[in-house]
């Protein structure tokens, strides 16, 4: 196997303390979010999962007890206003506070413009731009009574450059971003930071399924030649969920191996 295409090793984690914090992780069943959710456990935060599937929270917080951490699973589906809602009294309710909020729940639906439906515009960017903006505007209230907090948004690097088959994923992401700028001025007086975290191609079983001379040419395009893993994402969102990242705010950490420079 050539380095180039060899998996990264995780290193020691990133020793950031957050013992008595609560994180709420959206779309932490899998992917991307259970890596998110696990490295804040690791740092000793009691991590929220939040997630549509029922089981497949079962599982990730038995992952998490096993090892140590602390975490507790409410369901919830992100593009309910009233589910979003429900889960951040909840939290407060059952946990006492909410320190981080980290809004990663996206979906898909690609195909060209002239082929894309009203239906798979309006369910990407409900998902993955309304279901982040419910969740802030809930979470910061909170926030704001303890006048601290942490918002990190995963947006895309699609979101920056664009990117062919993806006019819904890409303004979604894109519109994350604004969001992120906009809310992080409106709430930096009340200690309350708001970033982003645009990953590039992420190894998943989503990037798995374009098949390896698809990916042998993703990687081509990459500086680093090679795929991201979910872990790096999760020392991103890491760094900024830290107390220590307190005047970073309004930003977009881009995690993609170089490839938009």
């Amino acid at each position: 196997m050539a380095d180039s295409d060899a998996k990264t090793s995780t290193p020691k984690r990133l020793h950031v303390d957050l013992t008595g914090q609560v994180a709420v992780v959206t779309g932490a069943s899998q992917g991307l979010g259970r890596a998110i959710a696990e490295a804040l456990a690791a740092s000793g935060a009691t991590v929220a999962l939040v997630a549509r599937s029922v089981a497949k929270l079962a599982d990730v917080a038995a992952v998490i007890r096993a090892a140590g951490g602390k975490a507790e699973e409410f369901p919830c589906d992100v593009t309910k206003g009233e589910d979003i809602q429900r889960v951040v009294d909840a939290v407060i309710e059952k946990l006492g506070r909410l320190d981080v909020l980290v809004n990663n729940a996206g979906v898909t639906r690609d195909t060209l413009l002239p082929r894309m439906s009203d239906e798979e515009w309006d369910e990407v960017l409900t998902t993955n731009l309304r279901g982040p903006f419910l969740f802030m505007r809930a979470a910061s209230r909170p926030m704001m009574q303890q006048r601290y907090g942490r918002i990190i948004n995963v947006s895309s690097v699609s979101g920056m450059i664009g990117n062919p088959g993806q006019a819904n994923y890409s303004s979604s992401k894109a519109g994350l971003i604004g969001l992120t700028k906009t809310v992080a001025k409106e709430l930096a007086g009340r200690k309350i930071t708001v970033n982003a975290v645009s990953p590039g191609f992420i190894a998943s079983d989503m990037t798995a399924a374009l098949g390896p001379l698809v990916l042998d040419e993703v990687k081509k395009r990459v500086p680093a030649k090679r795929l991201g893993e979910a872990w790096e994402i999760a020392e991103a969102v890491l760094f900024l969920a830290a107390p220590s990242s307190g005047y970073i705010t309004a930003q977009t950490l881009v995690v993609d191996g170089g490839l938009i420079g």
